[in-house]
């Protein structure tokens, strides 16, 4: 699949099939987020693979809006330490978006499920709700979970209809 059909193609996925993910899958998804680039080649990123249904579910419940987590095949923590780099927010974001595009290659479906400066249903941090289930070391900050499974729903391609020309500006912002 050439970019611009991958592009097109890649729509948020918050329903999965129980059809588990092959190994080989599972381990095209871990060389795309390795592979993922980063500021200065700081690699502070750190990735948490979670199949076990019983820590999904609980994960589905970090915040409101977790819900694809629980109904999926499989869930991607993506962390990153912010004393290996000023811009780990921006680390773990490409790495997200690189597992989500590596997904939709594999004929996966995704969700973004966005941790960081949200909030558990008590109002303590998400990222300290996920930390504490999984164990995470306190120097590692939790940007995002990547819910992933075969999709259980159909969405349509984006179109060109879709693209708001307007967003782009040429030499100088012109609103």
């Amino acid at each position: 699949m050439d970019m611009k059909e991958l592009l097109q193609k890649r729509r948020s996925i918050r329903k999965y099939t129980d059809a588990p993910i092959e190994k080989e899958k599972v381990e095209q998804l871990i060389r795309a987020a390795l592979l993922s680039p980063t500021s200065r080649n700081t690699r502070a990123w750190e990735f948490i693979l979670v199949e076990d249904r019983e820590v999904l579910e609980k994960l589905s419940m970090a915040k409101v809006g977790a819900q694809p987590i629980k109904g999926a095949t499989m869930g991607i923590v993506v962390c990153a330490d912010p004393q290996k780099s000023d811009v780990w927010v921006e680390d773990a974001s490409i790495a997200t978006i690189i597992l989500q595009l590596q997904a939709q290659d594999l004929g996966l479906g995704s969700c973004w499920i966005q941790i960081r400066e949200r909030n558990y249903q008590d109002g303590t941090p998400a990222g300290e709700y996920v930390k504490k289930l999984l164990d995470i070391p306190d120097n590692l900050q939790v940007e995002s979970i990547v819910s992933l499974g075969y999709p259980a729903e159909t969405r349509g391609e984006h179109t060109e209809d879709e693209l708001l020309r307007e967003k782009i500006h040429w030499h100088t912002y012109k609103g």
